[in-house]
């Protein structure tokens, strides 16, 4: 079995920023040569997440707003005494830190309408690493 790491680093505009990545990994797949395996796309940190989702400006501000009244900013919470970003927390653990996908034939397995893209949570702009793992033969 091979395996090949690449880094994509960029910047965030803050507080629910969605970063679409999905051009950046088919390309890290294609090129390293793995025929049959899978992806692990993979944030370090805790409060960005990385999700699937429909490139569809509609939908992406549907999401940003229902994702800000599921875990309300402000709510009292404890870890606010330190940083004022517990709210960024605790979406990040529901939203997850990766996902994973089929590698065929030496391309990317996903939906026609299934991008994959960084969710910012944090509530400043930040700048980020994202770790794309191709596992396989």
């Amino acid at each position: 079995m091979e395996v090949v790491t690449k880094e994509l680093h960029f910047t965030t505009k803050g507080e629910i920023d969605l970063v679409d990545i999905t051009h950046e990994v088919e390309r890290i797949v294609e090129e390293s040569g793995i025929n049959n395996g899978q992806v692990l796309v993979f944030v370090p940190g805790a409060t960005g997440a990385i999700v699937t989702i429909e490139h569809e400006s509609g939908l992406l501000e549907d999401f940003k707003r229902v994702l800000g009244e599921l875990i309300l900013k402000g709510k009292g919470y404890l870890h606010d005494r330190i940083d004022d970003n517990a709210h960024s927390h605790i979406r990040a653990t529901l939203l997850g830190a990766s996902e994973g996908f089929p590698v065929v034939d030496g391309k990317l397995v996903r939906g026609i309408w299934q991008q994959i893209f960084f969710v910012e949570l944090d509530v400043r702009p930040r700048r980020r690493k994202v770790v794309v793992q191709v596992m396989g033969e």
